[in-house]
């Protein structure tokens, strides 16, 4: 069966929760980048962010959709 994607966030997300389900739903981003993405955010809040940070916070926002994705998929697999 070839599965269709919609997107290649949807073809990575999907590996990856095909690797290890479990895994894919016990993980966590670390504090370290968790403290980053609040202080960004409090950043963009108050005053802004420069363009560096913008992307900064663009890569974080990124990388959360693609877990989304794979704890999705990844619940999908463990559901079978």
């Amino acid at each position: 069966m070839i599965a269709e994607y919609n997107s290649v966030y949807d073809e990575l997300a999907h590996f990856l929760a095909s690797l290890s389900p479990r895994r894919v739903l016990a993980y966590k981003s670390s504090p370290k980048s968790q403290d980053r993405v609040n202080i960004l955010i409090q950043k963009n809040k108050e005053i802004g962010l420069s363009s560096d940070e913008n992307a900064e916070m663009e890569r974080y926002m990124t990388v959360e959709h693609i877990v989304r994705l794979a704890k999705a998929k990844a619940m999908q697999q463990l559901n079978k």
